[in-house]
């Protein structure tokens, strides 16, 4: 399940913070950068040079969280005939980092950014990934910007990427872009990516695609007081993520023509992870005809509803099996990312995620008859163990940070009976995984052979482990 923090940096308490600490040392998670880094990082900002190509007319806008200062994305949509154009700038990030230097070795050594209460480990120093690389307003800022025509029903006509110059004319958040757009006061590249986005998703839909609308975890704290939320992701989420993957999928169409690249993936689901779900939904009491597809199905569940909400976040066990793929003599084999039904390249995040430079790097210079760079090439064979290992890692970080903030917002409530919804049940161990009414926590709770999935129990606290991240509830009587 995505967590977020709202509002914390200043305010953790103390057993939090020796949980944390205790956290990333036992999964080696980097602290500060060291002097050679940011010394690298400060001359690349002082020697930045901009791209001859001109942008900055177009009046791109960001639209992220709010607060973030990391800005990867700055889109601008407008009619094209029957059609549209999108410009979709991506941060230069190669402009910055020196390959073989000390500030690209940090970063393979990273990977990428981490978040957590306490405090953001990006993978790049400040004065980048908040600085000169970030597409802020108002400041000119250099940026590979992908062109993609698409006709009357969304479906792209044509594609390319080359690097610019461009200016970001606003910053948005999604609850800003929301608000103005069901009050009926959005500018046009709003109302337009509101558009674009439901032709995408119509698109996603006929493919056979699936997104998954897991509801966040939100932790936030007001006045000292922490609370855990679930929030359900809002509609201009779901259409600015339809871009990101068209774009996405464009690079990916880009690479396996020219037989280089690297690729994200997903294996196909196997039958039996299928029919483990479709037991998950009989036991929570949700409705899966047998001839509904799986994709089908999800577009039926509703974040807000608890039970339909527990089966989304099931059903984040098929993408279990991701990963990355590499190559330079030709398309490979199974290049297709299984839940997007297409293939599919991670190219819209290099402030966050090494590989997207990479991917990058070889689109801009595919696209101007170039040869791939031999850094980019040197670097292609051990990117994906990389990124994979990067991604256990930051898994295991996310999991225990939400299981010491669960036990620091519970801690209070030892001896007191909670209402939830069982949405997993090992009945061999008479053990199970409950969904609390309120707070926002899973967790888990033992009692006897009684357990049964997708009953509504109430359970009694009985440990809070605010070191360790642990809580436990019983059912007794």
């Amino acid at each position: 399940m995505p967590t977020r923090y709202v509002a914390f940096l200043d305010q953790v308490p103390a057993p939090l913070r020796q949980g944390l600490a205790q956290l990333r040392e036992s999964l080696g998670v980097p602290d500060e950068f060291d002097e050679e880094v940011l010394a690298e990082a400060d001359a690349a900002v002082a020697d930045a040079r901009l791209p001859d190509r001109d942008l900055t007319e177009v009046p791109f806008v960001t639209i992220d969280p709010e607060g973030s200062m990391d800005l990867d994305q700055a889109l601008h949509i407008r009619r094209d005939g029957d059609g549209y154009l999108l410009r979709y700038a991506i941060a230069d990030v190669a402009a910055f980092v020196t390959p073989g230097g000390a500030l690209d070795a940090e970063c393979h050594q990273r990977v990428e950014t981490l978040y957590a209460p306490s405090r953001r480990t990006p993978l790049h120093p400040e004065a980048l990934s908040e600085g000169a690389a970030s597409l802020l307003p108002d400041v000119v800022r250099p940026a590979l910007v992908w062109e993609i025509r698409l006709d009357a029903a969304g479906a792209p006509t044509a594609s390319s990427v080359a690097r610019a110059r461009v200016r970001s004319r606003r910053r948005y958040s999604y609850d800003e872009v929301q608000r103005l757009l069901d009050a009926g006061g959005a500018e046009d590249v709003l109302v337009l990516l509101a558009e674009v986005g439901r032709l995408r998703e119509a698109a996603e839909r006929e493919r056979g695609g699936v997104s998954l609308g897991v509801p966040e975890q939100e932790v936030r704290v007001e006045g000292g007081t922490w609370t855990l939320h679930f929030r359900t992701t809002l509609p201009c989420e779901g259409w600015n993520a339809q871009i990101s993957l068209l774009t996405g999928m464009a690079a990916a169409r880009l690479m396996l023509d020219a037989g280089i690249g690297i690729l994200r993936t997903l294996p196909p689901a196997e039958d039996h992870a299928v029919n483990r779900l479709r037991r998950i939904a009989q036991g929570l009491g949700i409705s899966w005809p047998q001839r509904m597809p799986y994709p089908d199905f999800v577009r039926c569940l509703d974040a807000a509803v608890p039970r339909e909400a527990a089966m989304l976040n099931a059903c984040t066990t098929l993408f279990r099996g991701a990963g990355y793929d590499s190559f330079t003599d030709g398309a490979p084999r199974g290049a297709e990312h299984a839940a997007i039904a297409a293939p599919y390249a991670h190219v819209t995040a290099p402030l966050r995620r090494l590989a997207d430079r990479y991917a990058g790097e070889i689109c801009v210079a595919l696209c101007a008859g170039e040869p791939v760079p031999d850094w980019v090439l040197a670097a292609l064979d051990e990117l994906p163990s990389e990124m994979e290992a990067s991604a256990r890692r930051s898994g295991r970080y996310e999991r225990g940070i939400v299981d010491l903030v669960e036990a620091m917002v519970l801690a209070p409530g030892i001896g007191r009976e909670f209402t939830g919804l069982l949405i997993d049940v090992d009945p061999d161990r008479g053990a199970g995984r409950l969904q609390l009414r309120e707070p926002a926590v899973e967790a888990r709770v033992k009692g006897g052979r009684r357990l049964r999935l997708g009953a509504e129990i109430t359970a009694t606290l009985v440990a809070a482990d605010l070191v360790n991240g642990k809580v436990d509830f019983r059912i007794f009587g």
